[in-house]
Order: structure tokens, then C-alpha cells, then sequence
């Protein structure tokens, strides 16, 4: 009876980790509630959205045209302009080549949100897009100079991304546009403990830090003010109940906690042999 009883416990014990090892782990897929979303619904998901200037922000601008010589005095050089026009018309190799970020000096936005524009003076350019403050320069300059041609980009554009990734740390971007999912491809992905139903965003708006809860397991993030993120942007990525469990142990405990179910499972094949000659002598 009392063996009977033992096998039947070690055939439940054995079928309770076979479950648990089996079960497939939960809130692991990107979009998971796609596949009740249809395609249509999917496409007709659009967002236009241009990261808007801060206080602090440092602008590369630079202005050119057709007659190079009209369009300087809008220019804020890093070097001198008789420099920068023999770095453009003289091809000889033995001189030096300046790239663009040596060329032009940047704008800091200050924190009343203007800057001072060679030229024009004072401009407000705080919670304006690129694209915004582009037609303006160009409309504005083109009062002095013919059809000018004015390119913007935010020098210190970067986010950071932290917490259950693989490369966490903070990231230049040099474009005026990132999503979150190219965030978190810039930091390696998730690791498989990252919880992906619970990633904060912490963004600054006006002076005051916000703390947004995002869901990656669901379609309408596609459709979330946050999902493009704006300069300087911390994405926190937070551990899954898994992890958080375990971090209750420090890593020697682990270790401690590893052997001795170790040791119980082999134990417990032990006491199985020594049952089985038991039971075959008799």
C-alpha cells in the first residue's frame, strides 16, 4: 500500500514539472491581439508625427542656394567664411576638407525658447516642428536671397533605454523621427525576462516629468501619442514576476538553492532503484 502510495506521488510530481516545464511562457509575442485586428484596421492605423522643439535643443542650421556668397551672412560658421568657401571650390587634395558639423556652429534654444539667428534676430522656435521652423526660415530669407534652401537637425536628439534589455544605455539619433520599437532595437530587444505588458516612457514636458504606462503586446500601441519618442525620451523596460522572484536570492543563494534540488532529484532516483530491487526480491 505504502508503495503504491510513493509511486503514485512520484508519478503526480513528475507530471506537475512535466506541466510546468511545457507550458508555454505567457505575454512574450509583440501584437499579440493582431490576429483579432483586421487588415484593414491595421492600415487604416496612421500617425504623422514631427518631435516638436525644447528649451535646450541644439540646432545645426544651415542655409544655402544657388549663390553661395547671398546666403552667409545666414549661416552661423564655425570657422571663417573665406575657410568654408575654399573648402567648397577648391578641389585640390592637399587641402583640408571640413565636414558639416565643423562648418556650422550650433543654436542652443534657450529657456524662453528663442534663439539668435544671424540676420533675422531673435526667433521663437520652442514647441514648433522642424518642418515649421523650416517654412519660416525659408520665407523669411527668401525676402534677401533667391529660392534659399534651409536644412534643420537637432544635434542632441538621443534617447535612452534601460532596464531588461540587452544593450541598455543612451543613443544618438540622427533623424527627427523614432518609434519605440526602434528604440528598443538600438538596446538589443527585451531580454526574455523583460515584462513587455508593462514598459514605462519618462518624458519631459515643460519642466515636468511624465511617466507613461506602454503595453507591447497590444495593436493600439500603433496608435499612442508615445509611440514616437521625442529627444531625451527614457524608456524603462521592467522585470517580469519571474525575475522579480528570483532577485529575492542573491546569486550565491541561487547557487545554494540549485544544489540542493540537485541533490533531492537524485535522491529521489535513488530511493526509485532501491524500491524497485526491493520490490523484485520479493
Amino acid at each position: 500500500m505504502k508503495k503504491n502510495l510513493y509511486m503514485n506521488l512520484k508519478v503526480l510530481l513528475f507530471g506537475l514539472l512535466l506541466f510546468g516545464a511545457c507550458s508555454a511562457p505567457k505575454n512574450i509575442t509583440y501584437f499579440d491581439d493582431a490576429k483579432y485586428v483586421s487588415g484593414e484596421e491595421l492600415l487604416g492605423t496612421k500617425m504623422n508625427y514631427d518631435p516638436k522643439l525644447k528649451s535646450g535643443d541644439k540646432l545645426v542650421i544651415t542655409v544655402s542656394a544657388l549663390d553661395i556668397a547671398a546666403v552667409a551672412p545666414f549661416n552661423l560658421y564655425a570657422v571663417s567664411v573665406t575657410d568654408l568657401l575654399q573648402t567648397q571650390t577648391n578641389s585640390v587634395t592637399d587641402k583640408k576638407q571640413l565636414s558639416s558639423s565643423q562648418m556650422y556652429a550650433p543654436y542652443t534654444v534657450d529657456n524662453e525658447g528663442y534663439i539668435n539667428f544671424p540676420v533675422l534676430g531673435k526667433i521663437e522656435v520652442k514647441d514648433k516642428t522642424v518642418k515649421e521652423l523650416v517654412d519660416m526660415l525659408e520665407d523669411r530669407i527668401s525676402e534677401s536671397v533667391e529660392n534659399p534652401i534651409v536644412n534643420i537637425r537637432i544635434e542632441n536628439f538621443k534617447v535612452t533605454v534601460i532596464g531588461e534589455v540587452l544593450r541598455p544605455g543612451s543613443f544618438t539619433v540622427y533623424s527627427d523621427r523614432i518609434s519605440l520599437l526602434d528604440a528598443l532595437g538600438l538596446a538589443g530587444d527585451l531580454t526574455i525576462y523583460g515584462d513587455r505588458t508593462n514598459v514605462k516612457l519618462v518624458r519631459d514636458i515643460n519642466g515636468e516629468k511624465k511617466l507613461v504606462h506602454l503595453d507591447l503586446t497590444k495593436t493600439n500601441l500603433l496608435e499612442s501619442p508615445y509611440f514616437y519618442l521625442e529627444q531625451n525620451d527614457v524608456v524603462y523596460v521592467e522585470p517580469n514576476d519571474k525575475k522579480k522572484k528570483s532577485s529575492r536570492y542573491s546569486q550565491s543563494e541561487q547557487y545554494n538553492l540549485s544544489i540542493i534540488s540537485t541533490f533531492a532529484s537524485t535522491l529521489s532516483v535513488i530511493m526509485s532503484v532501491v524500491m524497485s530491487i526491493i520490490a523484485m526480491k520479493k
